[in-house]
């Protein structure tokens, strides 16, 4: 290797105008420093080869982007570098070279000149010129100072750089020794390095090292208090151990030793089972050796209190008088025979095998058909504790299991919580809106629920807070959902579904004369004397103001007229008030809803259909028209891809059985059809207005209008079958609620008949049907 130069040799004039440049990545070189480099890329390792047989001068810039072996252009180069003089040089046998350089002078780049493999540059020095004046002066002096205290609080800096700096008369190459051993960015350096003004090169370095002191300072402060806050808990447990040798001695007894005591005795009475007593001893020993001041001794208390309040072994008894649990179910709810039924059926077996398993009902029909009051006449009925929790939004799993004891604030899930809540471990647990669970990041809750609804498994329900299993089998679960789709299918499997259709207009009078028009009363102190609702009045606001399957709606209009009463009453303008139909809108206002069957004129290419909602069913009027065109087929009214299928369907079984239907063949050739499902802001979906669609499509190219009063439903297939649809009950009361007398319905569904109520069935003449052909027979006659 050459000998080295001294700096002090060169003269600032002797450095070349041109000079190899090379790129520093992540660091920045000033003058009169100097810093250790490997370079690794072949054409910089040429360059310094070429460079040690010379004055071995290079210029150091530093790049924009500091990226591992990048192929740097000119464009990611400072314009203002260091002149550097290689001190030494070292190769290693992987084609690495090592180099101790040194700044000489700042340069700026004039231009970058091409010729050679690497970089190279033509530059002009920039020369300093020191003049140390008063303001200079004390610059220097406070930043000295400063950087000693930063040397003084920083563990990693030797104490001898801070003795050193005080000899250093020029203020520039303080400033730049400063800056260069600083804990601040690239930019920052850069910046300093680009300072051609020593005042302002001083001022900037300073205000670096405040800000770095400022830091140091804040650490040290955050140190002590670690510190001191240890030394503080040192000398309390001191103190304790103290304390408790001082209490020993006297004969006191511990408050910790008591506390331990009643749990103990606690345990000992609950007849834990025996995983639970092991655990719950367990953390009873590890709160004995604890301080009742602990974090950990909370913690541990908590979870005894919870095992310690469950309700192990503890039951109500049921009820097994039949007769008596009939008529609180007949008293409370109106109809609703399917669950009524279920649960005297759960009786018998439980008078004739008392050990026998609690069941899983699921409640599923539209809202405020009384799902969620039937569980709670089911607890009466039986005698058990009732207890609600509504799963609706709920996304966490750990609302189900529980968080583990690890976490601060940790608790049981909500179903441990509600068993402990009830005090008995066999009450009737409704878990509400079970379809309306979801799922995101923290779990699934609908996967939880698995093991706590399916028999088989919930004898040994595992909580994550208690982490022993807990007995459920004697539970009896409830759940209640509007529709059953969006519940998973292992879900729903492992529940015995009952469907509770929507409420007849016979059956929604009865039930308000019997429950609501009371409870209303009730709620608005009104006297049966002071307010009276006919028949006809309750049927003309069941109709004319309320369209739903439930009875939310109608017991909220009932509740408007109690008000007008009260109001009347209150004011002295009446004693008594009889609603009528003659006087309900005095108090109501006018009719929101009037029959849309009466509205529609039954046209040639308009048919009645019939769909099902979440609120029960609806009517679902179908319109097709055509226009001059090739071909075309328009569908409106947001409807979802397979009721555009169903559309398409109809459409190709009436083309390819033109000839039978005595349709034109030429006719699609110029015309377009356009089939519109009116309510076009409520999206649609489902096969079941297939037969509908076909049907509308007939009566428009044939120019027959369907018989007056007659709706239909069932999904078609491309041979003209007609396939069985669901919700048929809903849609059968809907019919009924708006007229019709006449509906036809697919074969298969015959057998859904048996649950609609006999006043329905007796007052609508029903067609069963297989094939498309028949349906149009009966609608459009021969």
């Amino acid at each position: 290797m050459p000998d080295s130069k001294e700096i002090s040799e060169y003269d600032p004039e002797s450095i070349p105008d041109i000079l190899p440049v090379l790129p520093l990545e992540g660091a920045v070189l000033f003058p009169k420093m100097v810093i250790p480099i490997v370079v690794m890329q072949s054409e910089y390792i040429q360059m310094i080869d070429s460079v040690m047989s010379g004055n071995r001068i290079i210029g150091m810039i530093t790049s924009k982007e500091s990226e591992q072996n990048k192929k740097h252009a000119p464009e990611d180069m400072f314009s203002i570098g260091t002149s550097a003089l290689i001190l030494k040089l070292a190769k290693s046998e992987d084609n690495k070279a090592q180099l101790m350089i040194q700044g000489l002078e700042r340069f700026r780049v004039k231009k970058f000149v091409n010729g050679t493999p690497f970089m190279r540059a033509k530059v002009n020095q920039i020369s300093e010129i020191e003049k140390m004046d008063k303001e200079t002066e004390a610059l220097r002096n406070n930043l000295i100072s400063l950087y000693q205290k930063v040397v003084q609080l920083s563990p990693g800096m030797p104490h001898e750089i801070g003795k050193m700096v005080s000899t250093i008369e020029e203020p520039g190459i303080l400033a730049d020794m400063i800056a260069s051993t600083s804990n601040s960015s690239v930019e920052e350096k850069q910046n300093v390095l680009e300072m051609l003004d020593i005042k302002r090169r001083l001022k900037e370095v300073t205000r670096i090292v405040n800000h770095q002191l400022e830091i140091l300072e804040i650490g040290n402060k955050i140190q002590s208090q670690v510190k001191g806050d240890m030394d503080q808990k040192q000398k309390e447990y001191y103190l304790r151990q103290q304390l408790k040798a001082i209490k020993e001695e006297l004969g006191e007894k511990d408050d910790t030793n008591v506390e331990v005591d009643e749990y103990r005795t606690k345990i000992e009475e609950k007849n834990l089972p025996e995983e639970a007593s092991k655990e719950a001893t367990r953390e009873l020993d590890r709160l004995a050796k604890m301080h009742s001041s602990s974090s950990e001794y909370t913690v541990a208390s908590t979870y005894l209190d919870w095992i310690t309040a469950l309700p192990w072994n503890d039951s109500t008894e049921d009820n097994l008088d039949i007769a008596t649990a009939r008529k609180i179910l007949d008293d409370d709810h109106f109809g609703l025979e399917k669950p009524k039924k279920r649960i005297i059926e759960y009786l018998a077996v439980r008078k004739l095998k008392p050990d026998s398993k609690g069941p899983i009902l699921c409640l599923a029909g539209p809202p405020g058909t009384g799902k969620t009051s039937l569980g709670l006449s089911i607890a009466r009925a039986l005698g058990r504790k009732f207890i609600r929790i509504a799963l609706g939004g709920v996304r966490d799993e750990a609302e189900i299991r529980g968080h583990r004891r690890t976490y601060v604030g940790a608790l049981p899930g909500r179903i441990i919580q509600g068993i402990r809540r009830a005090g008995s471990n066999n009450p009737i647990f409704m878990l509400d809106e079970i379809d309306k669970v979801g799922s995101d990041f923290r779990g699934d809750p609908s996967s939880a629920l698995l093991e706590v609804l399916d028999p088989e498994q919930n004898f040994s329900f595992s909580d994550h807070y208690l982490d022993v299993p807990f007995d459920l089998s004697k539970v009896m679960f409830i759940t209640t959902a509007n529709i059953l789709d969006t519940i998973p299918p292992a879900l729903r499997d492992r529940m015995e579904v009952l469907e509770l259709s929507g409420y007849t207009q016979e059956e929604k009078i009865k039930i308000a004369n019997r429950y609501l028009i009371p409870r209303q009363r009730e709620a608005h102190g009104l006297s049966a004397k002071q307010l009276t609702i006919t028949n006809g009045a309750l049927k003309q606001i069941i109709t004319g103001y309320t369209r739903e399957a439930g009875l939310r709606n109608l017991e909220r209009e009932i509740a408007s007229i109690c008000r007008g009463t009260a109001a009347k009453i209150a004011e002295k303008k009446a004693k008594k008030i009889s609603v009528t139909i003659k006087n309900f809108a005095e108090y109501l206002g006018p009719i929101r809803f009037t029959s849309e069957k009466s509205e529609r004129k039954l046209l040639p290419g308009v048919v009645m259909g019939l769909a099902w909602t979440q609120a029960g069913g609806e009517l679902l009027f179908v319109e097709a028209t055509a226009m001059k065109g090739k071909k075309g087929l328009t569908l409106t009214g947001q409807l979802g891809n397979v009721m555009k299928e169903s559309a398409s369907a109809a459409l190709s079984f009436i083309r390819s059985n033109a000839e039978a239907l005595k349709i034109n063949d030429n006719y699609f050739d110029n015309n377009d059809i356009h089939i519109h499902v009116p309510a076009g802001s409520i999206p649609k979906d489902g096969p079941s207005a297939g037969v509908t669609m076909l049907t509308a499509l007939v009566s428009l190219l044939t120019n027959k209008s369907i018989k007056k009063d007659l709706a239909m439903t069932g999904e078609i297939t491309l041979r003209g079958q007609v396939l069985p649809v669901g919700g048929v009950k809903d849609k059968v009361l809907a019919a009924h609620r708006a007229g019709i007398r006449t509906i036809i319905l697919p074969a298969w569904n015959k057998k859904d008949l048996q649950d609609i109520p006999k006043n329905v069935h007796k007052s609508i003449k029903f067609h069963f049907v297989d094939r498309m052909q028949d349906v149009l027979k009966i609608a459009l006659g021969k």
